[in-house]
């Protein structure tokens, strides 16, 4: 019987094999493979919250705002603003909202969490009182996502003397009246009001908690609101959808 010989290294049928070997090394992980996008926040282990800064940070902001959450810009400093988007990221997914990224918040980031609209059609808003979160809506499409905090639900003294429980109603809305300014009222003064329901209104408010915390109406960022209007995402005749 003839001794079977070694293929030489210029062998075209060797050169087919190493390139098959080669390939299932990819598919097996025994080879290096590149690495994901936003591998900076996927497999980063270091907690970011205020006060955080660099390359991490702005990996940060740019999946937040690719993914629609609204915020004020990347430049790399983990501010009040990116601590809002976090905390409207981490309602959406259901997890601890303590506006911090940490392993489970990272792990949203990169699963792409985003909240559903309920509305198929038309522009408009819609705010969801168990997500705590203010949804701009086109046609069914969640296009950005805004922290937000509503009616509390605990009981108050109106100014008529009696005593309320701060509720955000549900139901469909317009927006019917603006003030494009701060707005004083018998509760404190509202940043650039848009009323849809008696003296009920989405407006700015330096504090956003997030949990609800209002009297009714539902709160977002100064900046936050400063975009709505800016972006005509909250016009006079805008649809709010309470739900």
């Amino acid at each position: 019987m003839a001794t079977p010989r070694s293929l030489p290294s210029w062998h075209p049928t060797r050169t087919m094999l190493l390139a098959l070997v080669a390939a299932f090394a990819l598919v097996l992980g025994s080879a290096p493979l590149a690495p994901p996008a936003h591998a900076a926040w996927v497999g980063g282990g270091t907690e970011l919250r205020q006060g955080s800064t660099g390359p991490e940070v702005s990996a940060v902001q740019e999946r937040l705002t690719e993914l629609g959450y609204w915020i004020d810009g990347v430049d790399g400093w983990f501010g009040f603003h990116t601590e809002q988007a976090v905390v409207a990221l981490q309602k959406a997914a259901g997890i601890a909202r303590d506006g911090v990224v940490g392993p489970d918040t990272r792990a949203a980031l990169a699963e792409g969490v985003r909240p559903r609209a309920q509305s198929t059609s038309g522009d408009l808003l819609e705010i969801d009182l168990d997500g705590q979160l203010l949804l701009v809506v086109s046609d069914g499409e969640v296009k950005r996502v805004i922290n937000t905090s509503t009616g509390s639900g605990l009981p108050y003294e109106a100014s008529d003397g009696s005593e309320r429980i701060a509720t955000t109603p549900t139901g469909t809305y317009t927006v019917f009246r603006e003030v494009d300014a701060w707005d004083p009222g018998p509760y404190g003064a509202l940043y650039r009001p848009k009323y849809f329901h008696g003296g009920i209104a989405v407006h700015g408010y330096p504090s956003v908690p997030p949990e609800p915390a209002s009297k009714g109406c539902a709160r977002v960022s100064l900046a936050a609101m400063d975009w709505l209007w800016e972006n005509g995402h909250i016009d006079v005749h805008t649809t709010v959808l309470v739900r």
